[in-house]
């Protein structure tokens, strides 16, 4: 049985929304997949994690933010402390002992979060693509005049999406609502190691992020990995096994 064909948990959350995901038994730490914008749990990272980890016996948990994949929502309701809550609400329900994070992009972005609300619990830290502070630092920023004066108007801006036929929805509420959960203004503390990944091909976010993010960082170990060729998904087979050998090897050392 595939990986995928297997049905989704769901998490109930005080209002009624819910929360698809995917867990793993096994030994500690538990690994934790944070997807991206838009994305979903169903991605060639996530699953190739999950199968690795069925493999290895090691405690896995894949999950998918509100209004993304088989969670509910509506994306004009969502903001990044909305997905924070959804990924603290997947942590105290699923998850005990030492914790393994990688983030995907935005997912970067909710894993230091999280980071910064369970320090002792965080035995490494890994990012592929990182987004963190996105919607004021990339997206925002990249906005003309013209579209950020109607984003501000009517609330809502629709653009073409790279990995989508649906365009992307930016809200100004996301963009208002994000700036209080922004991570890179101040230093970012990590107990385990560090390990960053990004492609120098990436469209979506400069590899320049990830190093701006590396210098935000304490942590006894920090490495770097940049792929010449590599776009912002990095999910071709070279790029999920030296994610695939970083991840066990922290969850090694994490013993």
């Amino acid at each position: 049985m595939s990986v995928d064909s297997q049905k989704p948990g769901t998490l109930t959350r005080p209002d009624g929304a819910t929360i698809a995901y995917h867990r793993v038994p096994g030994r500690s730490p538990t690994v934790i997949f944070f997807g991206g914008f838009r994305s979903d749990m169903t991605g060639t990272k996530a699953t190739s994690l999950d199968a690795w980890a069925r493999r290895c016996g090691q405690a896995f948990v894949r999950f998918d933010y509100f209004a993304h994949g088989q969670s509910s929502g509506d994306f004009r309701d969502a903001t990044v402390g909305r997905w924070l809550d959804d990924s603290l609400c997947v942590i105290d329900a699923l998850t005990e002992g030492p914790l393994v994070l990688i983030g995907s992009s935005m997912g970067g972005w909710l894993s230091l979060l999280v980071a910064r609300r369970h320090p002792a619990r965080v035995a490494g830290w890994i990012g592929i693509a990182v987004a963190p502070d996105f919607t004021e630092d990339l997206m925002l920023q990249a906005l003309s005049p013209a579209a950020r004066a109607t984003l501000e108007r009517e609330g809502e801006l629709r653009r073409p999406s790279r990995y989508s036929d649906e365009p992307d929805i930016l809200t100004w509420r996301l963009i208002e609502e994000g700036r209080k959960h922004l991570v890179l203004r101040s230093p970012l503390r990590i107990a385990g190691p560090v390990h960053l990944f990004h492609g120098l091909k990436d469209p979506d976010v400069p590899w320049q992020h990830s190093q701006r993010v590396m210098q935000h960082i304490e942590a006894p170990d920090i490495a770097i990995t940049y792929t010449k060729d590599g776009d912002h998904r990095l999910s071709t087979p070279a790029d999920i096994e030296r994610l695939l050998v970083t991840v066990e090897t922290m969850c090694r050392h994490a013993d």
